[in-house]
């Protein structure tokens, strides 16, 4: 069970978590465009088509930079007067993020993820030198409230955690990988992996990364080491007593501490072999209790995975197609929207406080709405008008025949 708590992390974010069409219905139950909803929703119409072509071009020169890095791929690579290169896929893939409202993990924010104690109790180590790249980006940070049990699932105890809603990972191995330290099918020189996920507690960012490798932390070693100690000491007093003291007359003799020779009889024999086989079972009880508990955490971490893991490889481009558009889209119909209504010129400061103390007093969201973004869209559609830094939008007949007339244009 968990609660989410907003934070001045949170409200630092761009990301609108509304619907583009849920946008447009909470625009239009204002009032403000009485009589002209269908206008309203027809603008929207062509303003969504337009961004769709246009993120359709992105899609295809992602594709085609990432078809020579796609371990999924089921065609056949033509070469041609053009490769594709690494540096270029990279690109594309920043410039979609950034799109997304997605934001750079830096590698302070890494160190710091790893510096805190995990969820789920467990030790995990991550071995950077093995990568040749490494790209993290998260969208959507809030800071939650959940209950965890411990001691067999009793005394319920309330954490406090930074999560990131969706998380974006690339990573490139080394070509000179050593395949000996983590022989995984996907883990192999050269390889690349793209992977999305969701509801990443900041302190397990670890468990994304495909090497790696989990550590017992000291608790864990006292809770097995402790019983091993003291239940070999009672082997050791009770049942082996007796073979440790034969053992020992033996060894006396052969080193020349003891003159009197030790008989080697039919009951010297099973003694000794009793020892053996009580000292060998509980070597390998112990031995087995180290690698149960090595197993739970692997199956922990892989159930957590499992439902956390939203794409890979390519679908992940392709998801994040998805979440650019929606977001260019809310971006512009919002500030086209408030400078329709709005009854005098606007200055960007002025029409970036609107929209966000609207999302906060009507809505109960707090963002860091994109004001930039949004207004260079509008005048690259030509839908605004500037004059000394103030903007007024021009009508929705006008607005709907310049994108009419814009999309007219792409087929020409």
């Amino acid at each position: 069970m968990s609660k989410i708590s907003k934070t001045n992390e949170q409200s630092k974010h761009h990301f609108i978590p509304f619907r583009k069409g849920d946008i447009v219905e909470m625009c239009l139950q204002e009032g403000s465009l009485s009589g002209q909803e269908e206008a309203f929703r027809q603008l929207q119409h062509v303003l969504e088509s337009i961004f769709h072509f246009e993120f359709h071009q992105l899609s295809e020169r992602l594709k085609t930079a990432y078809a020579p890095l796609d371990p999924d791929v089921d065609t056949r690579l033509v070469k041609t007067g053009a490769p594709s290169s690494q540096t270029e896929f990279i690109a594309c893939l920043k410039e979609l993020l950034e799109k997304a409202n997605y934001a750079a993990v830096t590698e302070q924010d890494l160190k710091h993820a790893m510096s805190e104690s995990s969820m789920f109790k467990i030790r995990l180590e991550v071995d950077f030198e093995e990568f040749s790249d490494v790209l993290l980006f998260c969208r959507g940070v809030s800071t939650r409230r959940e209950t965890v049990f411990r001691f067999a699932r009793r005394f319920p105890k309330e954490i406090e955690f930074i999560n990131y809603e969706r998380v974006m990972i690339y990573i490139r191995f080394r070509d000179d990988y050593a395949l000996q330290d983590n022989p995984l099918p996907s883990n192999k020189p050269g390889a690349t992996m793209l992977k999305l996920f969701r509801n990443v507690p900041r302190a397990d960012m670890e468990m994304l990364f495909p090497n790696t490798r989990i550590r017992m932390r000291l608790l864990d070693k006292l809770l097995i080491g402790v019983p091993a100690l003291i239940s070999g000491g009672i082997i050791v007093t009770t049942k082996l007593a007796t073979s440790l003291l034969l053992l020992g007359s033996l060894l006396g003799f052969w080193l020349g501490f003891n003159a009197q020779p030790v008989e080697l009889n039919k009951t010297a024999l099973t003694i000794l072999l009793v020892g053996v086989a009580t000292l060998g079972g509980y070597i390998w009880k112990q031995f087995s209790a180290f690698k149960n508990r090595k197993i739970q955490f692997m199956q922990s971490l892989t159930q957590n995975l499992y439902f956390k893991n939203l794409d890979n490889n390519a679908g992940v481009f392709h998801r994040l197609i998805n979440d650019a558009e929606e977001e260019e889209c809310k971006e512009a119909t919002l500030a086209y929207y408030f400078l329709l209504i709005a009854d005098q010129t606007l200055s960007k400061s002025e029409l970036d406080e609107k929209i966000e103390a609207w999302f906060e007093a009507k809505w109960d969201c707090a963002i860091n709405f994109d004001i930039e973004d949004g207004l260079q869209k509008l005048q690259t559609l030509g839908l605004v008008n500037e004059s000394d830094g103030l903007f007024t939008a021009i009508s929705l007949s006008a607005a709907t025949d310049k994108l009419d007339q814009r999309w007219d244009d792409y087929f020409k």
